[in-house]
């Protein structure tokens, strides 16, 4: 029995739950269909990897304090981190994998680096 495939529109023979034509058109549509998905995920990935690239850099020695400007000179976004860690007095520590950041006074904030696990 012919059918026409769901991605190309050629015919093809084959199983009567086979939908697609070949591999490179079973790839294509199902690319196609998470297309949105993957560049939500893609463009978060990249903000986290870049907050990290800069927390590394203006942490070299595993604890520094730095103003707010220099992070958002070097493109910083405080919308994305991996985790916040509260501390028992209420601080609260931002994650961006292992770098973390906290809010001071006066618009400084405390970088450090987990070197746990």
């Amino acid at each position: 029995m012919k059918k026409e495939c769901i991605e190309c529109g050629e015919l093809f023979i084959g199983r009567s739950d086979k939908r697609f034509c070949s591999t490179e058109c079973r790839s294509a549509f199902n690319n196609k269909l998470n297309a949105d998905d993957n560049k939500i995920v893609r463009n978060t990935n990249n903000a986290l990897r870049k907050n990290r690239r800069i927390l590394q850099e203006l942490n070299p020695t595993g604890k520094v304090t730095v103003h707010k400007n220099k992070l958002l000179e070097k493109g910083f976004s405080f919308t994305y981190f991996t985790s916040i860690y509260t501390t028992k007095t209420g601080n609260n520590y931002y994650y961006c994998y292992e770098y973390g950041y906290m809010a001071l006074e006066n618009e400084f904030y405390l970088l450090i680096k987990n070197e746990g696990n």
